[in-house]
């Protein structure tokens, strides 16, 4: 029996890494603070399930999507603590998961095989991931602010 080692893109091993959650609504809008000052980074924005992108948005879009995933996430998330939002580092992030309100699972606790998350800010170009397809609703939604 031999042990393979099975190496993962730098994406997905990001992916995999350590992250730290927007656990209150206040650290959340901290996080789109400092998104907004650094949107022109270079940002992908990513919802798994489709296919990856092979841009980054621009500075606009980037805030367009932060105002209309902070209103879904609001509206459908109803409690009054966030925890469904990860960045790598909450003072200077290259890579956060946004979390689908209806599509939750164990993402905050333990499970060999966790949910992916909804959606996928990252500076670093995504691969796709094989995860859940959108919802009709949520490509609806996704395609109002793309215009895909």
């Amino acid at each position: 029996m031999t042990n393979t080692v099975i190496e993962l893109d730098p994406f997905s091993a990001a992916l995999k890494g350590n992250f730290k959650s927007a656990l209150r609504w206040e650290n959340l809008d901290a996080l789109w603070d400092i998104l907004r000052s650094c949107a022109d980074k270079g940002w992908y924005v990513y919802a798994v399930g489709d296919d990856a992108p092979v841009a980054p948005v621009s500075a606009d879009e980037l805030k367009t999507f932060i105002s209309e995933v902070d209103a879904l996430l609001r509206k459908d998330h109803e409690e009054d603590y966030c925890g469904i939002v990860y960045a790598d580092d909450m003072q200077n992030p290259t890579i956060i998961k946004i979390y689908d309100p209806h599509n939750l699972g164990v993402s905050c606790g333990f499970s060999n095989k966790p949910p992916l998350p909804g959606w996928i800010l990252s500076v670093m170009q995504p691969v796709t991931l094989e995860g859940t397809m959108l919802t009709a609703s949520r490509r609806r939604w996704w395609q109002r602010i793309f215009n895909n």
